[in-house]
């Protein structure tokens, strides 16, 4: 029981934050919060710029803060996990790509400082910035859209 309770509490978690995420992104939300900060600054004289008055700005922002922290970190954890799925698919169904690949997320630093000097002496055997000589020129000079010869067959 204890462990389906858990399971509810992740994933009723997970609704909450990808739906605040969602309501702090917007223009709406942007729109309320400066409207409330031009009220705050407005009634400052009102209340005589007293400490009350500046410690409701600081307290709210401070816990409006300490909690979307939470929900930003738990969005980019999903999105980053995501991520590595369909990154982990591509390479999977790739026919040469090496299987090392698929968890590479879970490697130690040194694994990935290796692999990453591998990658590096490929980059540099095929020109500066991993782009071959032929690839530098076609970059420098597209082809037009119009050329008949640089469209590929079947496009149309």
């Amino acid at each position: 029981m204890g462990e389906q309770n858990s399971h509810r509490i992740a994933e009723s978690f997970t609704w909450l934050a990808s739906k605040s995420g969602e309501a702090m992104g917007s223009a709406s939300a942007f729109v309320v919060a400066t409207l409330a900060v031009l009220l705050w600054a407005v009634s400052g004289p009102w209340f005589h710029y007293s400490d009350t008055w500046q410690l409701i700005i600081n307290t709210a922002t401070t816990v409006l803060t300490f909690l979307a922290v939470f929900l930003i970190q738990h969005s980019q954890n999903r999105d980053s996990r995501a991520i590595q799925l369909k990154l982990d698919e591509l390479i999977k169904s790739t026919k040469n790509a090496r299987d090392r690949l698929i968890d590479l997320e879970h490697c130690t630093d040194d694994e990935m400082r290796e692999l990453q000097e591998e990658f590096a002496k490929v980059q540099r055997k095929r020109g500066q910035n991993g782009v071959s000589s032929q690839a530098r020129a076609e970059l420098a000079h597209p082809p037009e859209p119009w050329d008949s010869a640089a469209r590929v067959s079947g496009d149309d």
